[in-house]
């Protein structure tokens, strides 16, 4: 996609020497002069779960079921992770027919393959960020200052922030430009204590995400274990487990369609 350069002046936004109304939506034009909406997936970099010698990631199911409603709602898809590269995969289970889909998906492949660095993310072109889960996000997603400020800007330019299961970890030390947690005082779900536990990695993963949220003010619901459940408020949507993750990307589609 060729880039170009969009200049902004009071609202109004002149491209190639014409001049049109800026819409609230972040926007980036196309070769052929239409709208490219965008949303910025975060993966992790990080492939080790703690000191178990076993291997970990971000969980295939959580990105292929999200990354489905929006490519198929005509959404471009990037993808950006703490180191940049190629992030690893764990849940690698082709039998689920849209975990294929994306896997074999030349295009997107690619592109998770070669996820971008921090630095190189352009934050006035994405309308929405979607962190994915997977257990490799417990160590490297909630000390990374780089993607806090990504989410911050795009939360503060009338974006949606959103993350899965253990995706949250991305937002537990987001702070707006009023200085409070963006999680504080509102509804927030995660993977919980209860699955931590049902998994036995309690006293593997570096804190539990749950009781991190709740200090952080969120006001946290959970279903039982393993039952798909998302929360929605203030443009800020999550999802407790796997099972959530498709309607976390609907979610993410509702709210994107009440900005335009």
């Amino acid at each position: 996609m060729k880039r170009v350069f969009l200049t902004f002046i009071t609202g109004i936004m002149v491209i190639s020497g014409c001049t049109i109304i800026s819409s609230s939506q972040p926007t980036v034009q196309t070769k052929n002069g239409g709208i490219m909406k965008k949303v910025l997936f975060v993966v992790t970099s990080h492939d080790k779960l703690g000191n178990t010698g076993q291997p970990t990631g971000y969980y295939l199911e959580e990105v292929a079921h999200t990354w489905d409603v929006l490519q198929n709602a005509g959404y471009e898809i990037d993808f950006v992770s703490p180191k940049g590269g190629k992030s690893p995969v764990d849940g690698f289970n082709l039998e689920d027919p849209i975990n294929k889909k994306f896997w074999n998906n030349t295009k997107y492949r690619t592109k998770i393959e070669n996820t971008m660095k921090p630095s190189e993310v352009k934050t006035e072109e994405y309308s929405a960020i979607f962190y994915a889960g997977g257990h490799g996000t417990m160590w490297d997603f909630a000390n990374n200052v780089e993607l806090a400020n990504i989410a911050t800007k795009i939360y503060e330019n009338n974006g949606v922030v959103s993350a899965v299961c253990h995706g949250p970890a991305g937002l537990a030390n987001i702070k707006l430009s009023n200085g409070k947690y963006l999680v504080d005082g509102k509804k927030i779900n995660a993977f919980t204590n209860e699955e931590e536990i049902a998994v036995k990695l309690e006293n593997v993963v570096p804190f539990m995400l749950e009781t991190t949220l709740i200090e952080r003010g969120a006001k946290f619901e959970e279903s039982k274990p393993w039952q798909e459940h998302v929360t929605v408020d203030q443009r800020v949507i999550t999802g407790q487990n796997p099972q959530s993750a498709k309607g976390v990307g609907e979610a993410i589609l509702a709210e994107l369609k009440k900005l335009k």
